[in-house]
């Protein structure tokens, strides 16, 4: 019998462990030195990534972050002056009917499931926490239109609490296919193996850095691999050099 230690089953396909040099060298695909390469090159990519929504408190960041669902943040930043101009306290939208609030977002689409969100998660603000947006996970998810993301969204950047990592199309695309960091199939999958090898003080900028680097570098189509830092240590089937 052989005594050769064999690579351990992780996160991605039957081992963590990729043939590609500069990745075993680092210890595989998930190990803290290839992290740190990771999160070294995120923070000089992207230093001052933050929240693209534009929000003056915590309630204005959780209705734009509704509205933000199939709909890109500068659409949404297009509308949100004048709709909270025109609205200006949770009471004012808990006041509305979800048909007129709908002649407001129409342009962001899905507007009637966003109406009925939005003036119900208003409703439940006023009504069971005195119309202030709440500073809890668990508090978050009990309102209309908002689960781990969009929860996330609000606690990191409204609150400044770190509860978790935001995870959209693009962090999945990165985290499983291209990075492989992940082999999770859900979003809330992916954000618990990305919470294990990401320091908590880094969690809310890592959250728009990640997404960042998907739109503006590792594409979903055509990735920019050879304008990418990270190239070297990526062995993505689905790289262009």
């Amino acid at each position: 019998m052989s005594n050769r230690k064999q690579p351990s089953k992780t996160l991605y396909g039957k081992s963590d462990i990729s043939r590609t040099p500069a990745i075993m060298a680092l210890g595989g695909y998930t190990s803290s030195a290839r992290m740190r390469r990771i999160l070294t090159a995120f923070g000089k990519l992207f230093p001052n990534a933050h929240c693209a929504l534009v929000y003056r408190n915590p309630f204005q960041l959780l209705v734009a972050t509704i509205l933000s669902a199939q709909c890109t943040d500068k659409r949404v930043n297009q509308i949100t002056p004048a709709l909270f101009q025109k609205y200006p306290t949770p009471q004012d939208f808990a006041a509305l009917r979800p048909e007129v609030l709908e002649q407001d977002i129409y342009s962001t689409g899905f507007f009637r499931n966003k109406a009925r969100s939005i003036t119900a998660a208003s409703k439940r603000i006023v009504q069971e926490f005195g119309g202030r947006v709440p500073q809890t996970m668990e508090d978050l998810l009990t309102l209309p239109g908002i689960a781990r993301k969009s929860a996330n969204v609000v606690l990191g950047s409204a609150y400044g609490i770190a509860s978790g990592i935001v995870v959209d199309t693009h962090a999945i695309r990165v985290a499983t296919r291209r990075l492989r960091l992940s082999q999770g199939k859900s979003p809330e999958k992916v954000e618990q193996d990305i919470l294990n090898l990401v320091p908590r003080n880094r969690w809310i900028q890592f959250s728009y850095q990640f997404s960042l680097f998907g739109r503006e570098i590792c594409t979903a189509r055509h990735p920019h691999c050879a304008e990418c830092p990270l190239e070297p240590i990526c062995d993505s089937p689905e790289k262009t050099v």
